[in-house]
């Protein structure tokens, strides 16, 4: 045991003088830098383009991807629209909302809901961290992330016609470090070198905030799709300072849409004694009206939710009819608005301002378009919210920003962010002894010394611990470390220093050093389960060779596309100029097109390759021979009108002569 001697002899790094210093400096970086909102129900990825940041739109022309992966039985990944077209008939194997457990151990309080009401399995890692399986093969949700950042890279080098390699990623701002480190893990997976780990609140303000030029207090208020997030930013001459943050990390549209849910399971069980939640497709199909219900309640007050034989028993099917109307469904969410309403009052008393000193609120996150939702909001800051920002675009336009400013593009825009959460170390007693106070801005870096707890002490052990209450027990366990080799002392002789190093990303690095022998140890946190770096590697090879595997789906798709294309074109001419084609040469072509037949017919085993030289030699042979039957047609053309001139000028003559 370690217990605390006295105060802090470090300090902290990030000022606002220190920091305004950097401003026109950047790491360098070659290429373009995405920003990625890695949201729980969509992603959206964004780049600048000169002085503006462009939203992308994905292969579906959609500006917005579900972060929804599925894995079917052929053994084909799914990613976005695509995988939550088939969830009704695969829902055990599509995965959805798995942001939710990204950084959390299986035996959270909060795991453990989810797995009451996902049709998909959530299982305990060997490292006790909560995982998903799909088609019998387990998955870290870090692995689950990547998919979706690899979507969200393809669709950024589909627009920008080259590769990228760079990326700022986003994270709700009341992610602990353990959150965060599973964000870049997830970021390696997928292939992206992700230079920045920036909270979605500040990502919002920026896209808000990069055009003005007066000076004000914002708050954001950030309600997606699984995270709830407030943060109270100053904007000051390009200077974007948070205040404060607070939130709920499992808090969002997910729970407002399983709460839905749950009251439509119990309406059909009183009307038809049926429990749906006995019936995957069933209970699929019901999740997806009440998402849409939900969100058409935001600008309608009734909606009709129905759908046909749901389920069947032995009386034949039945079917889901019935109205829900705005005001039930706020009366069923209201404690999960209530819930959003202490975290705001909260995050003003820590920037220590008043709702009068906010001039503007902005709105953030799907759920912030519930008309409930925005009069909770008028209710606690005392004003209307703002509206002056997409709230599905703002953090992945912010994020953008960011990626501008390391880039070297944007030169007049500096980001001072803050730890969400305080850390510490548990000394004597099992108390929490914090080093960095929640709202420190970062980076920062702060020490303490401590001292042995016994006589003779030889080693001590540093527990490091994330959270606000009293006792180090009841926060978040980041990790732990040993320092050992202390000369055996009277308890309270040996000095130990303890160093708190958090850099810009969020990320904490701790380290202790024994002042009298010099010697030292420290360690990058993981999570207390975390990805090891065998694992990390492991999984980008496999992501890897899952784009490989994709790329050669996809080339065999645009082959046989190609190669029927090209067949029904020939099979057309060769019926429009029959009379025009030699009889052998017809033949041979005729034979040529079976063959082709034969190998889409075969296409599953066929490389694109082989596919690929038939098809092309099709072609050239078809072209070949439709050259020469336009040479004769234009041949006989000419002849018929040389015919035609000289029999026209012949009956001239003879009129003549008459």
């Amino acid at each position: 045991m370690i217990s605390a001697m006295r105060s802090v002899v470090g300090r902290g790094l990030a000022s606002r003088q220190v920091l305004t210093s950097l401003r026109h400096k950047s790491d360098a970086v070659r290429g373009a830098v995405i920003g990625i909102d890695l949201g729980t129900t969509n992603s959206c990825v964004a780049v600048m383009e000169g002085k503006q940041a462009k939203v992308i739109e994905n292969a579906e022309g959609v500006r917005t991807t579900p972060s929804v992966v599925a894995f079917t039985k052929e053994g084909e990944r799914l990613v976005g629209a695509p995988a939550r077209r088939q969830a009704v008939t695969n829902s055990q194997n599509t995965l959805y909302a798995t942001k939710r457990l990204i950084g959390r151990r299986f035996d959270d309080p909060e795991v453990q809901k989810d797995v009451k009401v996902v049709p998909f399995k959530i299982v305990k890692a060997s490292n006790g961290d909560a995982w998903v399986e799909a088609q019998g093969k387990m998955y870290s949700p870090s692995q689950i992330g990547a998919f979706t950042l690899m979507k969200m890279k393809e669709t950024a080098e589909s627009y920008l016609g080259t590769t990228v390699n760079n990326a700022v990623v986003t994270v709700p701002a009341y992610f602990n470090d353990s959150q965060r480190q599973a964000t870049k893990d997830a970021g390696q997976i997928s292939g992206l070198n992700v230079l920045r780990v920036i909270n979605e609140p500040t990502a919002a303000a920026l896209a808000y905030g990069l055009d003005k030029t007066e000076d004000k207090i914002i708050a954001v208020y950030d309600l997606g799709g699984g995270t709830f997030d407030v943060s109270v930013l100053e904007i000051q001459k390009g200077v974007f300072e948070v205040k404060s943050t607070n939130g709920d990390t499992f808090l969002g549209g997910e729970d407002f849409d399983n709460t839905l849910v749950h009251h439509l399971v119990g309406e059909f069980k009183k009307e038809q004694g049926i429990d749906l939640t006995k019936d995957p497709m069933a209970m699929q199909r019901l999740r997806e009206a009440a998402e849409k219900a939900k969100c058409e309640l935001s600008s309608t007050t009734q909606t009709d939710i129905n759908l046909p034989y749901l389920t069947m028993d032995a009386s034949g099917p039945k079917h889901m009819n019935l109205k829900l109307t705005r005001a039930k469904f706020e009366q069923l969410v209201g404690d999960l608005i209530k819930r959003t309403v202490q975290p705001c009052t909260k995050a003003m008393h820590d920037a220590e301002v008043k709702p009068s000193e906010i001039a503007e609120v902005l709105l953030v996150g799907g759920m912030s378009r519930m008309p409930k939702v925005q009069q909770t909001v008028k209710e606690v800051f005392g004003k209307m919210p703002s509206k002056a920002v997409n709230p599905d675009e703002a953090v992945a336009i912010g994020a953008a920003i960011q990626g501008g400013v390391l880039a070297g593009d944007v030169t007049d825009v500096l980001l001072l962010d803050v730890t969400p959460l305080s850390l510490g170390i548990e000394t004597l007693g099992g108390v929490m002894t914090k080093l960095i106070t929640r709202n420190t801005t970062i980076p920062t870096k702060k020490s303490q010394v401590f001292s042995t707890a016994a006589d003779g002490q030889t080693q001590v052990e540093i527990k490091v611990h994330q959270g606000e209450r009293e006792m180090a027990r009841d926060n978040k366990l980041l990790g732990q470390f040993s320092l050992v080799g202390i000369p055996p002392a009277p308890r309270g002789v040996p000095q130990v220093e303890v160093t708190f190093d958090i850099d810009a990303n969020g990320i904490v690095n701790v380290s202790a050093r024994d002042r009298g022998t010099g010697k030292e140890q420290q360690i990058v946190i993981q999570s207390s389960g975390g990805l090891s770096k065998d694992q990390i590697e492991n999984m980008i090879r496999e992501a890897e060779k899952h784009a490989a595997e994709d790329a050669e789906k996809r080339e065999l798709v645009d082959v046989i596309n190609q190669a029927e294309g090209i067949i029904h074109d020939t099979d057309t001419k060769m019926t429009e100029y029959a009379d025009q084609l030699p009889k052998d040469e017809s033949e041979a072509l005729r034979k040529k097109m079976e063959e082709v037949r034969t190998l889409l017919a075969n296409k599953d085993n066929e490389k694109p390759a082989t596919i690929k030289e038939a098809v092309g030699a099709l072609q050239q042979q078809s072209l070949k021979l439709f050259e020469a039957a336009y040479k004769k047609m234009a041949a006989q053309n000419a002849g018929g009108n040389t015919q035609e001139a000289q029999t026209a000028e012949e009956q001239k003559n003879d009129q003549s002569k008459n």
